[in-house]
């Protein structure tokens, strides 16, 4: 009798073990899944921007082909293309120091120095980077930093889920092209 049950045993066990291993495999793929429509959602957030940008550009050269009292002639090339800049109310403006900043290069072969983001969030391991930082930081330099805090990264582009996760998250604030800092900086630190 006891070694039935042994082997019913050993093989419930064994399930067991091809069950969990299973559900962690789909957990991974959900957030690879999950990661990649954020990407997704953002490339649709910035299509429907230059749509914006489009359709206003159109609005603004009928609107000036339409008050003009000669109908006869077409625009011109460079009135059309004027058309199509976005107004000042369009453009996002960034510090002019900040567009000079250089661009940190990736290190994505940086082996984990600690564990300090193992379990954490993508905006709960940036916040502890930027407070320690006091400023803003580029997403490739806070891809880098997370890496050295042994935070693992599970789709196919790390930065732009950076990105998209702070753009999303009202806590952080862009300061210049692929730059985030905190929105509010601790009272203590502000000079």
């Amino acid at each position: 009798m006891d070694r039935p049950n042994e082997n019913l045993l050993s093989r419930l066990e064994q399930s067991l073990r091809q069950s969990r291993a299973t559900r962690i495999s789909l957990a991974a793929k959900l957030r690879e899944l999950e990661l990649e429509a954020d990407a997704v959602r953002a490339e649709l957030a910035e299509m429907d921007t230059l749509a914006s940008q489009t359709e206003a550009a159109i609005y603004r050269l009928l609107s000036s082909v339409l008050a003009s009292s000669s109908l006869a002639g077409l625009p011109s090339d460079a009135e059309l293309e004027a058309a199509m800049r976005p107004t000042a109310s369009q453009r996002v403006s960034y510090a002019p120091e900040a567009r000079r900043q250089e661009i940190p290069s990736l290190r994505p072969n940086t082996e984990a120095v600690s564990e300090r983001f193992l379990d954490r969030t993508i905006p709960q391991a940036v916040t502890l980077l930027l407070r320690e930082e006091g400023g803003a930081l580029h997403v490739n330099e806070i891809y880098n930093r997370l890496l050295e805090g042994g935070f693992k990264f599970t789709g196919q582009n790390p930065t732009i889920s950076i990105a998209v996760s702070l753009n999303r998250n009202t806590r952080f604030r862009k300061v210049a092209p692929g730059t985030f800092d905190l929105m509010i900086r601790d009272a203590s630190k502000a000079s």
